[in-house]
């Protein structure tokens, strides 16, 4: 299987939620545009959900997912990643994604660089994707801390 090259940015449209490809971007439309009403469709609102980020520590269940992503969305940085290098793995009621995301953290007197390896976990609720678990980490230590320190407003 080739990982396909041409990034999601959120962009592409997504008019139809059985297919994994539109749940995909439907997430990064929903990222890349701080839309927490949509955030909320992609991701399944059970309990059973979990979300590991470079920022540390293990979300479980959609309310504190969301408290994640009210925090990006209000808070002061422009936040923008793409979902590229990623393969589609799809197999009865589920489907699970890896690749890579790229983009950057941006305030008023910073700009880093994103540089994430990311997979995402679907499964079908209604005849739709939704989101159940994703998987986000930084393998550069130095961008790490980089990012974990304008993030939590250290150094």
């Amino acid at each position: 299987m080739q990982p396909t090259q041409k990034a999601i940015t959120g962009k592409e449209g997504y008019t139809d939620l059985s297919q994994p490809y539109h749940a995909l971007v439907q997430f990064y439309y929903a990222f890349n545009n701080r839309d927490l009403a949509t955030m909320s469709q992609n991701w399944d609102q059970s309990t059973e959900t979990a979300m590991d980020n470079p920022l540390g520590g293990i979300k479980r269940g959609w309310d504190e997912i969301k408290s994640v992503y009210e925090k990006i969305f209000n808070g002061p940085a422009d936040v923008y990643v793409e979902f590229y290098d990623y393969t589609i793995h799809e197999v009865e009621n589920m489907f699970y994604t890896v690749g890579r995301e790229r983009g950057y953290f941006r305030t008023k007197t910073e700009e880093i660089q994103l540089a994430i390896r990311t997979s995402r976990i679907f499964k079908k609720v209604n005849g739709v994707w939704r989101q159940v678990h994703h998987h986000g980490s930084i393998e550069d230590a130095k961008l790490l801390e980089r990012y974990q320190n304008a993030v939590m407003g250290k150094g």
